[in-house]
């Protein structure tokens, strides 16, 4: 009875400490965190240094416990950084002597993973379709082949389906994704991937491709003795058509073939030669975690995770005479609600039963390596996290009527979540393409491969005393004029109500997982479940 009583109690005091989270504080750090000053918060740069300073003292002052490294605050590692060169080069031979000349960025991309100046190798080709083995969908792209010292040539994304039963029907899994498809051919041996772009299986145009992997690629540092790629790369529509051609087929053919159950390997009569010069440099970085005990004597040690990565893109080419890639809205916005959700539970005169961590990770913009780090050195054990909450490019249009929780209904907290939106008045929308695999490019997948209950918290479109279509129309002109550029910088007349709604929206959701009587889980069947078994939660 008395626990009851004191739950409720906690209960209160957490409804009414929710109104305390302020727009005006979330404006504050957004306006430092995005100044010129620092310089876009670069990974190993000046900048980046000072928003991990920024961040750790505002931990300190509202008396969050350091969670990091020897008792401090960060938590550092290592990177590779390693910048694919101009001089670049990829070709491929034909047994009948014709030579094919693709040219750096027009034509193709990549970087080597083997963490070297010059990375150089001359292979034979393999097509494997998709390159995926899936046992669990009776799907092997690899099946009796070896491509052990060959260059596998394949596409992004999964054999297409409406069974939700295989490959979860329109909605993307890790397969699908670019990440699996070098992870998988470096398992198998192969020298080289290169995966033919097209825009439907990619869900994004080579523009994006492009620009994404001509600059330093940030890389955990490989083992000694680790086999890694040569070269992952990609190629245009237009140079995948030059390959397909070898073997007599055009890329929608390839890539028909690669769709159908069944599929086998086909040898590519072609040899690959590439040259791979690179700038590689060693890159020190840090997370910055917090953390605040708890209540209860036994389940203090048991925590609820809310992250947002502190990086952005630091100073790169100018735009308009701009070269400061200042990261307002990606992702100063995160850690700005990251920190006045964290200063909202200091202040709870009752503290939820479960302890609280407070992370902001590094190098996000280079493939979630910040979070992939913590997922394999954390603060609190997989096995005991309730759950991670991801804060991640918050728009400053305003209130809305919906919010965004792709991946909360794969959880077992999902009630928790639905009734929270209810309090805010929030319908819960829909991923409107989940054939994109959204839920893969952020960094609470990295806690979902450790087995944590992971969604990020992302801003509605349907803006509160504005015509419909509105956010929708403000978002697009974002990701168009904004995104990735110098120009995601702040504004005196931005509206940061929105921003306050899905701080306390996460809040809430955070103290009703902190004090449910159960760690949550994955659904039955989900391909995150097994590693949340494996952690010990059953």
């Amino acid at each position: 009875m008395k626990k009851t009583f004191l739950f409720v109690i906690a209960a209160i005091a957490a409804a009414a400490q929710i109104n305390e989270i302020a727009g005006a504080r979330i404006r504050a750090h957004v306006k430092f965190l995005s100044s010129d000053l620092l310089e876009g918060r670069g990974v190993g740069a000046r900048g980046g240094e000072l928003a991990t300073e920024y961040i750790a003292t505002q931990f300190a002052l509202l008396g969050a416990k350091p969670a990091g490294d020897n008792g401090t605050y960060f938590q550092k590692f290592t990177l590779a950084g390693v910048d694919p060169q101009p001089a670049t080069e990829l070709t491929a031979t034909s047994t009948s002597g014709n030579k094919i000349a693709f040219r750096w960025l027009d034509d193709f991309v990549g970087v080597t993973y083997q963490q070297k100046s010059l990375a150089e190798f001359e292979a034979d080709a393999v097509f494997v379709g998709h390159g995926i083995t899936a046992p669990e969908y009776q799907w092997d792209d690899y099946q009796g082949v070896d491509v052990r010292g060959k260059v596998v040539v394949l596409f992004t994304n999964e054999p297409p389906s409406d069974d939700p039963k295989f490959f979860t029907g329109r909605a993307l899994t890790y397969y699908g994704r670019w990440t699996y498809k070098y992870e998988e051919a470096a398992r198998r041996g192969a020298v080289a991937a290169i995966i033919i772009h097209t825009t439907p299986t990619a869900s994004y145009g080579w523009d994006v491709v492009r620009s994404s992997w001509a600059r330093e690629d940030q890389q955990v540092r490989i083992s000694p003795g680790q086999h890694q790629l040569a070269f992952a790369g990609w190629v245009t529509k237009d140079a995948g058509e030059k390959i397909a051609a070898a073997v007599n087929k055009s890329v929608d053919e390839l890539l028909k073939i690669a769709d159908t159950r069944g599929f086998r390997a086909i040898s590519l009569p072609l040899r690959f030669h590439c040259r791979a010069p690179s700038k590689v440099r060693e890159i020190e970085t840090s997370n910055v975690v917090a953390k605040i005990d708890g209540s209860d004597p036994q389940l203090k040690n048991e925590a609820v995770i809310f992250s947002a990565h502190w990086d952005h893109l630091g100073i790169g080419a100018p735009v308009n005479g701009d070269s400061i890639y200042n990261g307002a809205a990606d992702n100063a916005t995160g850690c700005a609600m990251l920190l006045e959700i964290a200063r909202a539970w200091a202040m709870l005169p009752e503290k939820p039963r479960r302890s609280a961590v407070f992370l902001a990770v590094s190098a996000e913009e280079a493939g979630l390596r910040g979070s992939e780090y913590y997922g394999r050195h954390p603060a609190v054990a997989a096995g005991k996290t309730a759950a991670a909450l991801n804060f991640d490019m918050f728009m400053p249009f305003g209130r809305t009527r919906d919010v965004s929780v792709t991946g909360a209904e794969r959880t077992t907290m999902y009630p928790i979540v639905v009734e929270a939106a209810r309090r805010f008045e929030l319908t819960i929308t829909s991923d409107p393409r989940p054939e994109a695999g959204t839920y893969y490019r952020s960094d609470h997948f990295s806690f979902a491969r450790a087995g944590i209950p992971s969604f990020s918290i992302e801003g509605g479109n349907d803006l509160l005393g504005k015509p419909a279509g509105t956010g929708a129309k403000l978002f697009a002109q974002f990701n168009d004029q904004r995104y990735h550029q110098p120009s995601d910088e702040y504004h005196d007349d931005w509206d940061f109500s929105g921003m306050e709604q899905y701080a306390r929206f996460g809040f809430l959701i955070g103290v009703n997982v902190a004090n449910a009587p159960k760690l949550p889980t994955w659904r039955e069947g989900d391909e995150f479940l097994p590693a949340r078994l494996a952690s010990g939660v059953k």
